[in-house]
């Protein structure tokens, strides 16, 4: 019924326009949630006792709830309008038990308005994004998909809303990336189409029902945000996610600042925002806009949620809750770890990096007494950093979130180099697809033609274990996750070129949790020159 009357009341409102006028609004916005509930600490994985007790952790649920309560209260008389660019699915025990049911009560108790569908909300197939749209109080948003073979969700999920604000309309468009046929099982049933295209169509329609004053919610990623700024005419601001991003005009570190201002088609600075991820940061935009629906002026920042923003209690309480079915799971200790293990995105998406030389030596351990002799993984499957100290099975499945499973398979070669190249395709633009490998060695340039020739150098073990050039016409057993096996991340190779395929079945995290026991040691994280970026 809900949905029914949010559509009866764009209807209605394009009926007749009442004049603009000039007026500001207080955009928040988070990005990437990923199942943060509880805080997390500067490994963005789950906040310990004791760093909890010496004030060093970030964000959770909790936390983002009092933020935005005080930023509406301090808003006055200028409206506010709260906002999440997507991806609130997969990343920790909460999201492997409750599915988003609990992100759903969390959103709506907090008072979000509108939401992008992520690509990660696709992670355990249309039937749990159908229940999580069905359960918000507010609309899932998203112009680029054709939805005609899933008739349920198309009834749910709607391209654009009008909300009101202030007594001024405020059209919103929600995007989400158009490679989710290649991230997602989704890609099956739904036929995801340029944003672009979708945005300008979305934009012209809502014109068209006198909105002058749109907002493009956009999980898409920074570099394609610019793009869609400087190409569709119409968009006055666009709130971005996907791609982690964190933008700053302090801090220097930032890929960019906030706002970052893009030329539009009509000559117009067209401000885009993005609050990195995991809850760290409450994204804080103040636009004003002329008489005639123009951006005037945006300025704000994102506000860090460290341990002087209070934890609402009530939510708090909840959290803890639903804690308890996780906690027997979550702390039991697994393994140890000498020093830190980084598994950050900025490190594992574009080179070799500590996780994934972990997790990809881990299956290829499992996995060498049947013949494999490669391990393939890829940057985008390992989503945290472990600390030094005690292992738990919670920080494990913080790493490895998505019960992934071993799969087996043989290759030529040449099938091998066009993996790699796939992997290092999109490195520009910080993609999963990224290659954590074991077993085998590649160099690689930025200077090639992506997906052509950037691997400029491939090597494998022979049997007295000296690194020699792959042979294109020999045949390798690899063993991989089951994501890619089935050509997700661009793999395509994979699904197509596998001979003796064989979906072996065992966890990643078993597997990871067997290599760390393995001698009863402290694991000593590494890397070993196994990639190698060259000019």
């Amino acid at each position: 019924m809900r949905i029914a009357l949010w559509g009866l009341a764009a209807m209605l409102a394009g009926g007749t326009a009442a004049p603009a006028t000039a007026f500001d609004l207080t955009i928040l916005h988070i990005n990437d949630f990923h199942s943060r509930v509880e805080p997390i600490n500067k490994y963005d994985g789950p906040c310990s006792d004791k760093e909890a007790g010496e004030k060093t952790c970030f964000g959770g649920v909790a936390r983002i709830a009092s933020a935005i309560a005080s930023e509406r209260a301090a808003a006055g008389d200028t409206p506010v309008l709260v906002l999440d660019a997507g991806d609130q699915s997969q990343g920790s025990l909460f999201y492997t038990r409750y599915r988003n049911d609990d992100a759903a009560e969390f959103m709506n108790t907090i008072g979000f308005e509108a939401m992008a569908i992520g690509n990660h909300e696709f992670d355990d197939g249309v039937p749990v994004i159908e229940k999580f749209a069905g359960a918000v109080h507010f609309p899932m948003l998203m112009a680029n998909a054709d939805l005609v073979r899933e008739p349920k969700l198309a009834g749910i999920v709607r391209p654009s809303v009008v909300i009101e604000k202030g007594g001024e309309r405020i059209g919103i468009i929600g995007l989400t990336p158009r490679d989710n046929q290649e991230l997602t099982a989704a890609g099956k049933s739904i036929t995801f189409t340029d944003p672009v295209e979708a945005a300008k169509r979305e934009a012209a329609k809502l014109t068209s029902e006198g909105v002058t004053k749109i907002v493009l919610l956009s999980h898409s990623g920074y570099e394609l945000d610019k793009r869609l700024a400087a190409e569709v005419p119409a968009i006055d601001v666009i709130v971005g996610g996907h791609s982690h991003t964190l933008l700053s005009s302090t801090d220097p570190k930032a890929a960019g600042p906030y706002p970052t201002l893009v030329k539009g088609p009509d000559g117009r600075d067209v401000p885009i925002v993005q609050a990195y991820a995991y809850s760290k940061y409450l994204g804080k935009l103040t636009v004003n806009f002329d008489d005639e629906g123009r951006v005037t002026k945006a300025e704000g920042a994102p506000i860090l949620l460290d341990a002087s923003v209070p934890e609402d209690e009530a939510i708090k309480a909840r959290v803890a809750e639903l804690a308890k079915p996780l906690e027997e799971i979550r702390q039991k200790v697994v393994a140890e770890a000498a020093e830190p293990i980084d598994g950050q995105r900025d490190t594992c998406r574009v080179a070799e990096c500590q996780m994934g030389n972990l997790v990809a030596d881990a299956i290829l351990d499992r996995t060498k007494d049947q013949g494999v002799t490669i391990a393939f993984g890829n940057g985008g499957n390992v989503r945290a950093s472990i600390d030094a100290g005690p292992i738990t099975m919670g920080e494990v499945l913080t790493v490895l979130p998505f019960q992934n499973t071993l799969a087996t398979f043989q290759l030529t070669g040449a099938d091998i180099k066009a993996a790699l190249e796939n992997g290092v395709s999109q490195v520009e633009d910080g993609a999963g697809r990224f290659p954590q490998i074991a077993g085998i060695q590649f160099d690689w340039s930025r200077k090639g033609t992506a997906g052509v020739d950037r691997v400029k150098a491939v090597r494998v073990r022979n049997a007295a274990g000296e690194w020699e050039p792959i042979d294109p016409e020999g045949t390798y057993t690899v063993v991989s996750n089951n994501f890619l096996r089935q050509g997700g991340d661009g793999y395509e190779v994979f699904a197509t070129k596998a001979v003796n395929a064989y979906d072996y079945g065992p966890n990643m995290e078993d597997a990871v949790i067997a290599y760390l026991q393995d001698g009863n040691t402290s694991y000593k994280p590494a890397t070993d020159g196994r990639i190698r970026e060259i000019d």
